[in-house]
């Protein structure tokens, strides 16, 4: 995925194995490359993986930023000019999560600098100081749109889950490396919107809400749930709150029971439901991922080894369904298995963050 021609990495290997140069470069799939090899390195001391979180590093600052009026672009094109500005709140958090975990590995390159930065950009233009809550997407010098949607299978809703669960991540790397009060208060605040206002009595997460927080959907996603399960005590355990902590444990259980709700017979995780049952029975590669680290969190908050149980049938899935033989992960098999041989194997959202993260967690927290 190296671009040798106009620096970073090329935008999209399509499912046979193409390789599109002239693909345009995604800022999710730019901020997930820098998190990866950023992470990886900490855990292996290869340098080859710091060589690569350089890379994205030098790159991402260097296009992805916007100079005029702050925060990180939605897409350039494979030279690196903009394509699309709007300013996505989803993608400025990845770009904080990005540069904060790069920052660990490297403190003298102005990472952390960038991240308090975005920061300061999302509490002045997107959290929402009368109702709560972060807005979906402005346009590039953070004035309102009309379509904020994060993709085109998404509601055109203006406070999602999925938004406001990657800024609690982003917050709990932030405030890991920069204990700022006011990035503390808004940490203890995400915590508590992403344990209450977002989750039903069943313990899944719901996904789409307007401003004044009317629900616009009845879908839940199993793996939003799970992953949302250790991210919840993740953040209370870096804010240094016992009492949220353990609330948040307790949180955590519930989500992770509602979403083996999720879990087939062949040990693979669907992807998604309603309160009338499967909506979507397909698996794709990232609940399969969230749900190891999701299980192992259970399993050290419970002691339980059926959650370890559960999580080697899933691991097995995994391996003979999900990762081919090159290692890579499809991006998702159907209810019976069969891959979807036209998705990206890369692309804007197809990248190594969720299975890369699992591995790295498997490693810190199991025996």
């Amino acid at each position: 995925m190296i671009d040798v021609q106009h620096e970073g990495f090329y935008g999209r290997i399509d499912g046979s194995g193409e390789l599109h140069t002239k693909a345009d470069k995604g800022v999710i799939l730019n901020a997930r490359i820098l998190w990866t090899f950023s992470a990886a390195y900490q855990l292996t001391d290869n340098p080859k993986h710091k060589m690569m979180a350089d890379r994205a590093y030098e790159y991402f600052v260097k296009f992805f930023m916007d100079r005029r009026y702050g925060g990180v672009f939605w897409m350039l094109d494979c030279t690196g000019e903009m394509v699309e500005g709007k300013k996505q709140t989803y993608a400025q958090a990845f770009a904080i999560y990005a540069l904060t975990e790069y920052h660990k590995i490297n403190p003298f390159r102005r990472a952390l600098d960038h991240a308090k930065y975005l920061f300061e950009l999302l509490e002045e233009h997107c959290f929402d100081s009368k109702r709560n809550g972060y807005a979906e997407a402005l346009s590039q010098d953070w004035q309102p749109i009309s379509d904020v949607r994060l993709s085109e299978k998404d509601l055109n809703a203006t406070k999602t889950m999925n938004t406001h669960l990657h800024v609690l991540e982003a917050y709990t790397n932030l405030y890991r490396v920069w204990k700022d009060k006011a990035l503390a208060v808004q940490l203890k605040n995400m915590i508590e919107l992403m344990s209450s206002k977002f989750l039903d009595e069943s313990g899944h997460y719901k996904l789409f809400f307007d401003d004044n927080w009317k629900l616009l959907s009845d879908e839940f996603s199993f793996g939003h749930d799970i992953e949302g399960s250790w991210l919840l005590c993740e953040a209370a355990e870096v804010l240094g709150n016992e009492t949220l902590l353990e609330r948040c444990k307790e949180v955590a259980m519930k989500m992770v029971k509602a979403a083996l709700e999720g879990l087939d017979e062949d040990g693979g995780l669907m992807n998604e439901a309603n309160e009338q049952g499967i909506t979507d029975s397909d698996k794709h590669w990232w609940p399969q991922a969230e749900a190891l680290v999701g299980l192992v969190n259970a399993w050290q908050i419970t002691q339980d080894a059926s959650y370890l149980e559960t999580l080697k049938g899933i691991w097995h899935f995994t391996k003979a369904n999900i990762i081919t033989e090159e290692q890579e992960w499809r991006w998702r098999v159907s209810k019976d298995g069969t891959p979807y041989a036209d998705e990206d194997i890369a692309g804007p959202w197809k990248c190594p963050y969720h299975n890369g993260r699992a591995m790295i967690e498997l490693n810190r927290r199991l025996p």
